[in-house]
């Protein structure tokens, strides 16, 4: 995959965003895919360059530090699942549904790019350090829509009356769970039935209705 290179602007030259924007997704893209199959401690740099068939001056021009090209990375993983669960959100007009969609494209999008759940995972090993992860950076910024709409579906008498954190908190932990089971010990089952099983337990729970109020 060649990168393009244009020629260094002149004065008065006007700065293309688009086409900046465009190197860095193509930068990142392959940073993602380099990180992943290799670590982040044993990559260079100059392979992604390699890969890009451009300079390792060029990537670093976009992402001066290692570093900083696979924080980007990491974030622009975030960025992808964010567009990519809103938008199947976005297709369903009940609010129920808007959930069931949800958590179909989440489990969906890490089935399809196990590339960004490495740099999840890497993320936690090489920076511990930093304040909070991208993934629950992007988790936490975009949980209070969901909480609101959790709110709705409470006061129209569809979902029991307990606290929304409670709720958010708990599919949340369920479905990063699944994704790492799915990642280090593989999925036994089709993704289509494991997003059936988990959004049945997530609404229906396990007991049947006349045990329910019982043993909770």
């Amino acid at each position: 995959m060649a990168l393009e290179v244009s020629a260094p602007r002149g004065p008065g030259r006007p700065k293309d965003a688009e086409r900046t924007e465009r190197r860095q997704r193509e930068i990142l893209d392959v940073a993602t895919r380099v990180f992943a199959n290799c670590g982040y401690a044993a990559t260079d740099v100059q392979v992604v360059a390699d890969e890009l068939n451009v300079g390792k001056g060029t990537v670093y021009r976009y992402f001066p530090t290692k570093e900083q090209l696979f924080l980007a990375a990491v974030d622009q993983g975030m960025q992808k699942l964010t567009q990519t669960v809103d938008a199947a959100a976005e297709k369903a007009e009940a609010p129920i549904e808007r959930i069931e969609c949800a958590i179909r494209a989440y489990l969906r999008f890490f089935d399809r790019h196990s590339d960004i759940l490495e740099l999840v995972i890497q993320e936690r090993a090489y920076f511990r350090n930093r304040k909070q992860p991208t993934y629950f950076a992007y988790r936490d910024a975009n949980i209070e829509r969901w909480k609101e709409l959790l709110r709705e579906l409470i006061q129209a008498g569809v979902v029991r009356d307990v606290p929304v954190e409670r709720l958010t908190d708990v599919i949340s932990d369920l479905l990063y769970g699944t994704i790492f089971t799915n990642h280090f010990a593989g999925r036994k089952k089709s993704l289509a039935s494991q997003c059936e099983d988990v959004l049945d337990v997530a609404f229906h729970g396990m007991l049947v209705p006349r045990k329910r109020g019982k043993h909770v």
